[in-house]
């Protein structure tokens, strides 16, 4: 109804999971990369938990798009299955033809085409949607096909989506066998109110949309606070908050037209956020975030400290993009995609207006020489000394504090100065990133030789950090 009003090719805020509106910030793009490198390069169970709409289905489909050809996948979006039903509904997704068979022979087909998949160098992943709800008959079942392997290598890899019910489940006495299994554990976050605006406007962008931002700073902020932070109870919002701003024939979502979105919807402001508490995870990927950090509980000096250290990137000039993987970013900074190589952007705005700073297109080249007699400036030291970093055999990981998309020198400098201050400056290390087509910036907090001893350090780190940014474990 609206979408001519706003000039836009289809409606942004379907809660119906569609992978081009896929957004990486607030920890999505993380675990989604974190997924994939554990399916490739890992063993285990792995399990994703999330409230009620936060995104874990579109996550799934994500995931189903992004995984390498040679990884196959059963998608069981049905958890109320029997543990027989599963197994049929298994064996069939793997051609098999197994009508009327005992669970044994069912079991015993389907580790033969295991078998032969592997033989092929295939894998196999079961993912099970709304894994909560799965009976613990069920659940067990799946544990003793996960034990199939050949050698030393499983068969079968699963990975389990749920809300934080499937948390209580794992903990019951009869289902620590399965619990053991589970070696990678990751949170989907509730949207803070400067990553919601973040989101909102990457929505209206892969929509269609190229003006200007239309939500305004109290619409953000009744939104984040009616929804809680969940994606669902976003776009539902934003859909109707669009469509009263139609009714008015304006272009502005103000207050009002989110206030009557909510009366239509039946949601009230909440008194607190969730998502306050430390959020602590196993990846053996980018993941591995400390905690979130809520964004009114910075003062003015932590906001200097972010400021200074960021590149201001408003909604209407630097939409974000659906890109991976994206690490951990700064608080009060609109969620940036990372990469780690180059990849197709599928959502930026037609004609983003230039950054309010010139930056740095490519990062300089530091010589040996220079760096030997001392004439680098802060940011060509650190940037040297994260080149050298890449090159030590012994480290596996650091502490991501922030990254931006794009290489603000002069910026970074200030926050190395203040580094220096502290006496942290050593720890600090500056590594070139392509987000995309940009060429940008990981700052990185010391050297560890595994990833367990870098996510136990996070709590460590100066205090000034730990308030400030969000941080993660990085993976050489």
């Amino acid at each position: 109804m609206y979408l001519e009003h706003f000039g836009l090719s289809e409606p942004p805020f379907r809660i119906t999971p569609i992978t081009v509106f896929f957004f990486s910030g607030a920890n999505r793009g993380e675990i989604l990369d974190a997924l994939i490198y554990s399916l490739s390069e890992a063993e285990g169970i792995i399990k994703v938990s999330g409230e009620v709409g936060s995104g874990k289905t579109m996550l799934c489909r994500m995931l189903l798009e992004k995984l390498p050809e040679h990884i196959e996948t059963i998608y069981l979006a049905n958890p109320s299955l029997s543990r027989e039903e599963m197994l049929y509904a298994i064996a069939d997704a793997l051609g098999l033809r197994i009508d009327g068979e005992r669970v044994g022979v069912i079991m015993h087909n389907i580790q033969n085409k295991l078998e032969e998949k592997a033989r092929e160098g295939k894998r196999v992943v079961v993912l099970v949607d709304e894994a909560h709800a799965m009976p613990l008959d069920t659940l067990e079942e799946l544990r003793l096909l996960y034990n199939l392997q050949v050698g030393d290598n499983k068969l079968l890899q699963i990975i389990l989506f749920g809300q934080p019910e499937l948390n209580a489940k794992l903990e019951q006495p009869n289902m620590r066998q399965l619990k053991d299994r589970i070696v990678h554990h990751f949170h989907m976050q509730p949207l803070s109110r400067n990553v919601l605006e973040s989101y909102l406007m990457f929505r209206m962008r892969a929509a269609g949309y190229h003006g200007p931002g239309i939500f305004s700073p109290d619409a953000v902020k009744l939104i984040a606070s009616a929804s809680n932070g969940l994606m669902r109870r976003v776009n539902i919002l934003a859909d109707k908050s669009l469509l009263a701003a139609f009714v008015e024939d304006t272009h502005d979502i103000k207050a009002r037209h989110v206030q009557a979105a909510m009366r239509d919807s039946e949601l009230k402001p909440a008194r607190t956020r969730p998502g306050k508490k430390l959020l602590a995870g196993g990846a053996v990927a980018a993941l591995l975030l400390a905690g979130m950090v809520a964004w009114w509980a910075l003062d003015k000096q932590q906001q200097t400290e972010i400021n200074a250290a960021s590149l201001p990137a408003p909604a209407t000039a630097t939409p974000p993009v659906d890109a991976l993987p994206a690490i951990g970013a700064q608080p009060d900074d609109p969620p940036v995609p990372a990469s780690g190589a180059e990849i197709t952007q599928t959502a930026v705005a037609a004609n983003p207006a230039p950054p309010p700073e010139p930056v740095v297109a490519a990062v300089p080249p530091v010589a040996d020489s220079d760096l030997a007699t001392g004439k680098l400036s802060l940011f060509e030291q650190r940037l040297a000394a994260g080149k050298q970093l890449l090159e030590q055999k012994n480290t596996v990981a650091s502490i991501q504090l922030f990254y931006n998309e794009t290489i603000n020198q002069k910026r970074i400098e200030g926050f190395l100065t203040r580094a220096d201050e502290l006496g942290v400056l050593s720890e600090i290390y500056l590594l070139p990133a392509k987000f995309g087509s940009k060429a940008g910036l990981r700052v990185l907090y010391g050297t560890y030789p595994s990833v367990d001893a870098a996510r136990s350090e996070i709590k460590n780190l100066p205090k000034r950090y730990r308030e400030a940014f969000a941080a993660s474990v990085y993976i050489y």
